[in-house]
């Protein structure tokens, strides 16, 4: 089946970025002079996924402005002739089709995703945790319908991470899958554990911000209990998936900032602009002269 959907869950507060986070959602946030959400969107299309669904909550208003035609500011930049800008403007509410749902009550990951249950339906769907920035030629998200398009199961998106970090992490238990298209870097998973103690963790694959989920993790996440901060943890939810049908874990091609936390945006933010053509040069010289 076609992955034809995608789930974005953005409601969270953004309690890491206060005080920047007050007054604008943290989705907002940008990576030199792009919002997070907007680089999860574009993922979406560059993997030929046409309709996103944003799980919003009060004071997300600015998310749906954002990608929506501002006739007012159009029309000026045209009246200035600033077609460059006019042009990057208008790609932003081209983008994919977007709807919109409302996450009433903070109650966790796996509680956002069901709340856009009626709005996917009986179908297969990818989910985006717009934190994570991933960089890559190939789109992540595109590399996982791949996978999925050969095995018809869920898969998440996992990373080797240092053995004392697999604390910040739901981690995989799991055996390579004997598939030459992905040599070594495909996991059908045994288990999943959410932030285990280093010394109990069954290995350093950590999952990460993207998956691709079939409709049955919906009725799991009906059952599923809260967990971990009274939340309905999606963790928890493919654990019972996966004594049911398999779950797969690849280990995706590319480079990931962890754009949730403030080392990981500033690392995201240096790294991108250097890769501008308009500000990769100067932004390097300036770096190269710092006296650190």
């Amino acid at each position: 089946m076609e992955i034809r959907k995608a789930v974005l869950p953005v409601a969270g507060l953004g309690t890491r970025f206060l005080p920047a986070t007050k007054a604008q959602p943290k989705e907002m946030l940008p990576i030199v002079d792009k919002p997070l959400v907007q680089y999860a969107i574009e993922e979406v299309e560059a993997s030929g996924i046409p309709l996103a669904i944003l799980v919003t909550g009060r004071g997300k208003d600015a998310i749906e402005d954002h990608f929506d035609v501002s006739f007012e500011l159009e029309h000026m930049l045209a009246g200035r002739g600033k077609e460059q800008l006019l042009a990057q403007v208008r790609s932003i509410s081209r983008l994919v089709q977007m709807i919109y749902v409302r996450q009433k009550n903070p109650l966790g990951l796996g509680h956002a995703i069901l709340v856009a249950k009626d709005m996917v339906g009986e179908e297969p769907f990818a989910v985006l945790l717009s934190d994570d920035i991933i960089d890559a030629r190939n789109p992540c998200l595109k590399q996982m319908i791949d996978v999925f398009s050969r095995y018809g199961s869920s898969v998440v998106a996992i990373q080797r991470v240092e053995k004392n970090a697999v604390s910040s992490y739901g981690i995989i238990k799991g055996s390579a899958v004997a598939d030459s298209d992905w040599s070594g870097r495909l996991f059908r998973v045994a288990d999943m554990v959410e932030k285990p103690d280093p010394r109990d963790a069954p290995s350093n694959l950590a999952i990460i911000g993207r998956y691709i989920l079939t409709p049955s993790i919906f009725k799991e996440l009906s059952s599923t209990r809260r967990g971990a901060g009274a939340e309905i943890q999606l963790t928890d939810a493919l654990r019972r998936l996966l004594v049911k049908e398999p779950v797969y874990g690849y280990i995706f091609e590319g480079r990931r900032y962890d754009a949730g936390d403030k080392l990981g945006f500033l690392e995201a933010t240096v790294e991108m602009a250097l890769k501008r053509p308009e500000l990769g040069k100067p932004f390097r010289k300036y770096l190269k002269g710092l006296k650190l």
